[in-house]
């Protein structure tokens, strides 16, 4: 918000004139139009990236008719064609929530952006509790999900909604685990906090910082694949066996919406991590030459590419096999990987 209020005052003469309340409410307005600018250009980048990486890991070119170079406009005719299809409701579906919930997806997702720290002023709301809220406020996604699988009244959009909250909801778990490692090192729940404490190279970035922080950055990594529910946790959307999982019964822009939130939400999960674990805005070796918004966005960008690789790389795995994953390996790691953090800052 600072960096917003100083940015207006520059550009915009008498702007400190403006009565109090109106300046947060622009600063507000603000931040809420770069966070949407961010989910909703990511994902057309991404889309792109993907397509492009899954192509070549194939031996092939994938997209390169529209615009030009490489297929770089296939997203935005995709999105045009999405655009104007027709918006179809089933009749027995239960219209209310049916119309609820990829909106209730969306919204998850783009409340969580607001803790980001791009840079050291640069953050929409710097709260003393940013990773509670960023988990928190990321679980409406989980009802979303729910909500379109049993309004749908379709057999494969129900079982894959209940196949998505169960991974989900157990997933949770060892990925916050680990994130306490981070914040037993730091003593704070801020994001910003938790970036400065990674101040002063590379060496000193959480996954570098003592063998428990690195252990619980790929302990984040695996938990938030599976939330996100990228491969080989794509079980709510196994195409071989629910059709399309829990929005098998949307069209047009409501399924849009969908795969806008699923590459948000990878955004997001990257970004968390790049200020968690890969130092935020910082260089290699300290100061970074580079915009502090240009860094955290090109770290977590790197973290998206390796969730696309592994996306044509590995098998899905059986819901059985997910559970166990989960329950028997992940969580009593990150266990021990809190304990073991919890020592090695006392001794």
């Amino acid at each position: 918000m600072d960096a917003l209020f100083k940015l207006f005052s520059e550009l915009l003469p008498g702007y400190e004139q403006i009565p109090a309340w109106l300046q947060y409410l622009g600063a507000m307005v603000a931040a809420c139009v770069l966070c949407l600018m961010v989910m909703v250009l990511y994902p057309l980048v991404a889309n792109w990236l993907e397509r492009k990486v899954a192509a070549h890991m194939q031996d092939r070119l994938g997209p390169m008719r529209v615009g030009g170079w490489h297929g770089w406009a296939q997203p935005f005719a995709d999105g045009i064609k999405l655009l104007l299809k027709e918006d179809i409701i089933p009749a027995e579906v239960d219209r209310f929530l049916f119309k609820l919930a990829p909106f209730m997806v969306l919204m998850g997702g783009f409340a969580a952006y607001a803790v980001v720290p791009f840079s050291r002023s640069f953050i929409a709301a710097d709260l003393n509790i940013g990773i509670l809220y960023a988990v928190a406020i990321s679980s409406l996604t989980v009802v979303g999900i729910l909500m379109a699988g049993w309004s749908s009244n379709n057999k494969y959009s129900l079982l894959g909604g209940m196949r998505a909250v169960a991974q989900i909801v157990s997933y949770e778990i060892p990925t916050v685990m680990a994130l306490l490692t981070v914040i037993i090192s730091v003593g704070s729940l801020s994001m910003q906090e938790i970036v400065h404490a990674q101040e002063g190279g590379f060496w000193r970035w959480f996954i570098f910082r003592n063998p428990f922080t690195f252990g619980a950055f790929l302990v984040y990594f695996l938990g938030t694949l599976a939330e996100v529910n990228r491969v080989p946790f794509d079980i709510p959307e196994a195409e071989s066996e629910l059709v399309a999982g829990y929005h098998t019964e949307y069209s047009g822009m409501r399924f849009a919406f969908f795969y806008l939130a699923e590459y948000s939400n990878m955004f997001l999960v990257s970004l968390l991590a790049a200020a968690l674990f890969l130092g935020g805005w910082q260089g290699l070796w300290g100061k970074s030459i580079l915009p502090g918004p240009l860094v955290v966005i090109l770290k977590a960008m790197l973290l998206a590419f390796v969730q696309m690789w592994l996306r044509w790389t590995l098998p899905r795995l059986r819901v059985d096999q997910l559970m166990y994953v989960c329950w028997k390996v992940l969580l009593p790691l990150s266990f021990l990987l809190v304990l073991g953090a919890a020592v090695w800052e006392n001794f």
